[in-house]
């Protein structure tokens, strides 16, 4: 569910990014009540799994299209909603620079409609709500589905609000939002079983991470060694290996453009747009999550009109970009939540 530029204005993506610039400052002042020295490594190594799982799309059967987890309330229920979206930002800032997956004009809305619904709204008021009674195996299934499917649904609808203001007629209301939310829905079941398969592993394993992330406290002095190890060694088998099982179909934002306008993606050539759209092209060093072909190479591939690729996809590119994009956003993640513990022991030192 990554909006590239040309489905949004200028207007709209400048408003969405002042949005999410918000909520990233609300969310660091907030965070600070349970950031901890040992949340950071968790901050860092959640992101990096997230971000390999982003890059594993699933096929929804009879319908030709696909999707992959967007990880949003995960986040939260392990590392609670201020530091959960604060890593879905850095997520989505290195898959946009790095990778070219999501415009940079569409940052702010990427990062709105996959952190903002899901940490601020499906978790406090959703996943919480159910599992307020206790923890056990049915709940968390329970809480996970309704919350995830929730939570995507509207981020879904957001995707069609943004492109609505934006104007772009190609894609009319009606027949778009007809489209996203059903394949969003079929998306956000497979993702509410993985979140139920990956709170559940947390739950036997340290219970008092996700007990005290819902209570807003810090993860103090209990051993997260284990759970910290299982998500560094899921992390480069999903984005190392599992990566290469990608489905090739088209993801739900992507089959919902073809069905409704017949091209899965939009051209924008204003100068906002062509500008961003350098700027990234300079940043992306492993494009779509791969080596950068030769100019004369993709000319002769287009030439020849392309070709179905071979499934599995086994590439060191795709290996490659897995190792770096998780590494890049573990710095990035852990960066932010320990610059935030510093400056929480800066303030606690002069308040003293």
């Amino acid at each position: 569910m990554h909006m590239a530029d040309a489905l949004i204005s200028p207007a709209v993506g400048g408003a969405m990014w002042a949005a999410t610039g918000g909520l990233a400052a609300y969310s660091i002042k907030k965070v600070q009540s349970d950031m901890d020295e040992k949340k950071v490594p968790l901050m860092g190594v959640m992101g990096a799994f997230v971000f390999a799982a982003q890059m594993v799309n699933f096929t929804i059967p009879g319908t030709g299209s696909s999707g992959h987890i967007g990880g949003g309330l995960l986040l939260a229920i392990l590392l609670g909603p201020y530091a959960g979206f604060l890593t879905m930002s850095a997520i989505l800032t290195i898959q946009a620079l790095f990778f070219a997956d999501g415009g940079l004009l569409a940052l702010g809305c990427n990062i709105f409609n996959l952190g903002f619904f899901t940490c601020f709204v499906a978790y406090p008021f959703l996943y919480k709500g159910i599992i307020r009674q206790g923890y056990t195996q049915k709940r968390i299934l329970l809480a996970s589905m309704i919350a995830v499917v929730l939570g995507l649904q509207m981020g879904a609808f957001g995707v069609v609000l943004e492109t609505l203001f934006s104007g772009i007629t190609q894609l009319p209301f009606s027949t778009f939002v007809l489209l996203m939310q059903p394949i969003h829905l079929a998306i956000g079941i497979v993702e509410g079983l993985v979140v139920t398969a990956i709170v559940s592993f947390v739950w036997k394993e340290r219970p008092e991470i996700i007990e005290r992330a819902a209570l807003g406290k810090t993860i103090g002095d209990i051993s997260i060694k284990k759970v910290l190890t299982g998500f560094v060694i899921m992390a480069m088998i999903t984005g190392g290996v599992l990566s290469w099982f990608a489905s090739a179909n088209p993801d739900g934002l992507e089959w919902s453009m073809f069905k409704t306008a017949g091209v899965e993606e939009l051209e924008a050539s204003d100068g906002i747009h062509q500008t961003l759209a350098d700027i990234q092209s300079g940043t992306a060093f492993l494009p779509d999550y791969g080596f950068k072909a030769p100019e004369s190479e993709t000319a002769s591939e287009e030439a020849a009109g392309g070709g179905e690729e071979a499934w599995p996809t086994v590439s060191v590119g795709t290996s490659v970009s897995g190792f770096v994009g998780g590494f890049l956003t573990l710095a990035l993640a852990a960066l932010t939540g320990l610059i935030i513990t510093r400056v929480k022991s800066k303030k606690g030192r002069v308040a003293a």
